[in-house]
């Protein structure tokens, strides 16, 4: 692979790195790592290696994550449909470890799709709190949604949105931001050759102009004390540290947090000395800022390539949103708690609303929805139809096998599973009505039981196809 390389990358990482780059080509002879965490919202770290068939081995980053010691195509894989787990690069589960969520908070994931990240901190919110997922593109802000659903992620809104929407409009709104932000992907090359062809130095400059635009209105969404992480899977400088130098001389509301103080995975950022040939005119004379409070992942830290910094908002950042009228009379609201009740144990979560058609279960203490593009909010909990109210699959996928009044739990191997996921009916002895269908506990779906049978409710554009047999 190393001949396929750019020979303008090979340059820019020779001059970068000094001695070090003899050892940085030779990662470039072995194939790129594959990982997964855990989705703890669906499942326990233990009760997944007790379950999972495959090879795995943990990585540094996070607590939850692995490397993935197989060519396992979890598209046809039950525990990957039921949510138990998330594909993910092992390096790039690193940025919300920093980040470092926590449940009760209010956090937004400005570039989010297709949703590692922000199922990652919807696992470190536990359901409580609010996780904002932005996306400016809208099919990729749809795929987001289908991810978050995936995952059982109760507490989430999706929106295709531009930064600078959400900068105006949600102004001091959240105690955390991430920006994980657009890159030249210097660090996908193995992952996606596809990334080499797109390389240009061009590239470069215009991605970092770009990313300090949504850095700069990400800091606007920060209330005072709160945390902006900035992240990339690129090893340009002018996308790393020299964004982070550029931000700070725009921002002195803000200050850089060691993060060599938080963990012990990669290694410190580069100086301003080391990376300021890089900076292409800017800021030439020495600057102020501790840049090695950054950290950068390479490959022999053990993931393909990450850049993470961490600031914490230190003045006033703008007056608070409005917030969401509820309608605390809604006309669906006792019709879906009887259903509720008929499915689940417990009462409803969320605040009930009817939505287009559609009956959800809102976060509490949203901010006003208008204008921000939303996609999604909260969990689907039901259609209404003539008379009657039907769940939605998101409603099943957001609840605990143990919530459920009839559950069809199957075993890992059982042949019922390749056929729920086809879209077929299953045999369901002793099951009942509203029915939800679990891999080991972990609910992946549901189906309506009368005789023995459960009629399926999978839904038809995530149903396993011939080509995709486990």
């Amino acid at each position: 692979m190393i001949d396929r390389l750019p020979e303008g990358f090979k340059n820019r990482m020779k001059k970068l790195l000094g001695g070090e780059y003899g050892r940085f080509l030779e990662w470039y002879q072995i194939p790129a790592r594959r990982g997964l965490r855990v989705n703890t919202l669906k499942c326990g770290v233990d009760w997944f290696r007790g379950v999972f068939p495959y090879p795995i081995s943990p990585s540094p980053f996070c607590a939850e994550g692995f490397y993935l010691h197989s060519d396992l195509k979890a598209g046809a894989e039950p525990l990957h449909h039921a949510g138990a787990y998330y594909m993910q690069e092992p390096s790039a589960t690193a940025a919300v470890a920093v980040l470092a969520p926590r449940p009760g908070e209010r956090v937004l994931d400005v570039c989010a799709a297709p949703g590692g990240k922000s199922t990652q901190i919807a696992a470190a919110l536990r359901g409580g709190g609010l996780l904002w997922s932005n996306e400016v593109a809208r099919r990729r802000a749809e795929i987001l949604a289908q991810n978050i659903e995936r995952c059982g992620v109760r507490n989430a809104v999706v929106s295709c949105a531009e930064a600078k929407t959400l900068g105006e409009r949600l102004a001091g709104f959240f105690d955390a931001a991430l920006v994980d932000a657009p890159c030249s992907g210097e660090g996908m090359f193995k992952k996606e050759p596809e990334a080499i062809l797109r390389w240009s130095e061009e590239n470069i400059r215009f991605c970092a102009e770009r990313q300090l635009e949504i850095l700069l209105s990400a800091a606007d969404t920060v209330k005072p004390g709160g945390r902006l992480l900035y992240s990339t899977c690129t090893f340009a400088p002018e996308e790393n540290e020299v964004v982070i130098a550029r931000f700070l001389c725009g921002r002195p509301d803000y200050e850089l947090v060691d993060i060599g103080g938080l963990v012990s995975f990669g290694r410190t950022g580069f100086s301003w000395d080391r990376v300021k040939g890089f900076a292409q005119g800017f800021g030439s004379a020495d600057l102020p800022f501790p840049l090695e409070y950054t950290r950068r992942i390479f490959p022999s830290d053990g993931g393909e390539g990450h850049f993470i910094a961490l600031m914490r908002q230190r003045t006033a950042a703008g007056v608070r949103a409005e917030g969401y009228k509820y309608n605390l009379k809604d006309e669906n609201s006792g019709k879906f708690r009887e259903l509720y009740r008929e499915i689940f144990t417990g009462e409803p979560y969320g605040v009930i609303q009817t939505i287009g058609g559609t009956v959800r279960l809102l976060p509490e203490g949203l901010p006003d929805l208008k204008g921000l593009g939303v996609v999604s909010a909260g969990v689907a909990g039901a259609q209404a139809r003539k008379d009657r109210l039907e769940p939605c699959h998101a409603l099943f996928m957001a609840a605990k096998g143990g919530e459920c009044k009839s559950i069809l739990d199957l075993e890992y191997g059982d042949p019922r599973l390749t056929a729920f996921l086809k879209g077929e009916p299953v045999k369901a002895p002793g099951c009942a009505s509203w029915t939800a269908v679990a891999v080991e506990g972990v609910v992946t779906g549901y189906g309506k039981a009368s005789g023995g049978i459960l009629k399926n409710k999978y839904p038809k554009g995530l149903r396993l196809v011939t080509e995709n047999r486990a």
